[in-house]
C-alpha cells in the first residue's frame, strides 16, 4: 500500500489504465496533481492509500482509495446515511472512498489486467477497510467491469442519472439544429442570440495554445463562481499549473470577450473523441452566457472536430434541453454495520424503482423532431 501518486510507478499505472479503458481523469499525472498541488490530500480530508497488486515486476491490479472524514467532492449524496448513523450513536467517518476526486466522470476505477485481477483488487480493498475498521466502502462511477466486480462480491449497486450529448454525424451546428424539435430550435437560437447581441465574442484555445496569462484568467473565473456561493474552490490554482505541465493535449478552453475585455471562460477536458465538462466561471453577467460558454460553443467545436460524445457532468435535468440525453451511472456501496447494511439495502431497491422510473419518463422527453 502507497501512500501518495508520486509512489506509484506511472507508466505501470497508466499502461493498467489503459488495458482498463482509458480516462484522462484515472492518468497519473491527473491524481498526482490532485495530491501534490494540496487539492486532495489528508489535510482536506481525502487520505489516499494506493493499492497495487503485482505478479513478479509486472502490476496486475491497482486503484487509488481515500479515507475521507467528510464526504464533499463526491457527487453521490450519502449525506443521509451519515445522519442516521450519527443519530444512533454509530460513526460513520472515517469512510473508504474510490473515486477520482472532485470529478464525476464515469470510467475505470479498478485497474486490472483480467477479471481474476480485478475481482482480488477488490477482496484486497474490503479487507483492508475492515483492518482498518472503516464504516464502509463505496466506489463510485466505475464503469461495467467495476460494477461487476462489486457485485461479485456483495457490494449493493446504486445508480443515478447523468447527460451526455452524442454526435449523429451533423456537419455543423445548423445541421445538429435542424434535429432538435422546433420549440428547443427556437429556445437555443433565442440564447445564442442574446449572447452575440450582447457584443460576446469566442475563442477556443487547445493544448499548448493555452498561456499561462488564460490559465489565470481561467482560475480568477472559477474560483469567483465558487465564492460567489460561499465556498473555496475544491481546486488549487497550482492543480491547472500541474495540467498545463503534464496533461496540456486534455484541455480545451474557451474563452468570451466583450470590447476587448475577457469576461468568461469554460474549461473542457478532452481525450479520445470524448469531451468532458469540467468548470466554468464568468466576471460579468450576461444572459445566456452560461449555456453559450458551456453547451453551444463545446458542441460546436465537437461537431468541427468529429468528436463523438459530450459529458456535460453530474445532474442538471435543464441540460435535455440542449440534446443531451439521460445515461444512468452506477456505485457499488458496502457498510460493516448489519443493521445498517440491511436498511440501506431496502432503500436502495427502493430509489433504484425511482430511478428506473425517472430514466423512462426522461427518454420520453426527447428534445428531438418526432419523424411522422
Amino acid at each position: 500500500m502507497l501512500r501518495a501518486p508520486g509512489d506509484v510507478d506511472a507508466r505501470a499505472w497508466n499502461e493498467l489504465l489503459a488495458r482498463s479503458g482509458g480516462s484522462p481523469f484515472m492518468r497519473h499525472e491527473y491524481l498526482a496533481a490532485l495530491h501534490e498541488s494540496g487539492s486532495a490530500t489528508a489535510d482536506t480530508g481525502w487520505d489516499a492509500h494506493f493499492l497495487t497488486l503485482w505478479h513478479g515486476d509486472e502490476l496486475q491490479a491497482a486503484c487509488a482509495l481515500y479515507f475521507k472524514d467528510h464526504s464533499y467532492g463526491e457527487y453521490v449524496f450519502d449525506w443521509a446515511w451519515a445522519n442516521a448513523y450519527e443519530q444512533h450513536g454509530v460513526r460513520y467517518y472515517p469512510k473508504g472512498l474510490t473515486a477520482v476526486p472532485f470529478t464525476p466522470v464515469p470510467g475505470p476505477r479498478l485497474l486490472a489486467r483480467d477479471g481474476a485481477a480485478r475481482a482480488a483488487l477488490v477482496a484486497e480493498v474490503l479487507t483492508l477497510c475492515r483492518r482498518n475498521k472503516l464504516s464502509s466502502f463505496h466506489l463510485l462511477f466505475g464503469n461495467e467491469d467495476d460494477i461487476a466486480a462489486c457485485a461479485a462480491h456483495g457490494l449493493m449497486l446504486r445508480h443515478t442519472v447523468q447527460f451526455h450529448w452524442t454526435n449523429a454525424g451533423w456537419t455543423d451546428f445548423d445541421a445538429f439544429l435542424a434535429s432538435l424539435a422546433q420549440e428547443k430550435r427556437k429556445k437555443i437560437r433565442q440564447e445564442r442570440r442574446k449572447v452575440a447581441e450582447a457584443g460576446v465574442t469566442f475563442r477556443a484555445l487547445e493544448g499548448k495554445a493555452i498561456a499561462t496569462t488564460d490559465w489565470d484568467f481561467f482560475y480568477r473565473c472559477y474560483e469567483r463562481t465558487y465564492l460567489e456561493h460561499g465556498n473555496a474552490p475544491y481546486l488549487t490554482r497550482d492543480f491547472f499549473r500541474r495540467m498545463a505541465a503534464t496533461m496540456p493535449e486534455n484541455w480545451l478552453l474557451f474563452v468570451a470577450e466583450r470590447n476587448g475585455k475577457r469576461i468568461a471562460s469554460s474549461l473542457i477536458g478532452i481525450a479520445d473523441g470524448v469531451a468532458y465538462g469540467r468548470y466554468w466561471g464568468a466576471l460579468e453577467r450576461v444572459d445566456s452566457l452560461h449555456f453559450e460558454a458551456c453547451y453551444y460553443q463545446p458542441l460546436a467545436w465537437c461537431i468541427a472536430n468529429g468528436y463523438r460524445s459530450f459529458e456535460g457532468g453530474a445532474q442538471g435535468e435543464h441540460k435535455m434541453a440542449r440534446a443531451l440525453l439521460p445515461v444512468k451511472t452506477s456505485s457499488a456501496h458496502w457498510l460493516a454495520h448489519p443493521a445498517f447494511a440491511d436498511a440501506v439495502e431496502k432503500f436502495l431497491a427502493r430509489e433504484g424503482k425511482g430511478v428506473e422510473s425517472y430514466l423512462q419518463h426522461l427518454q420520453e422527453r426527447t428534445p428531438f423532431r418526432r419523424e411522422d
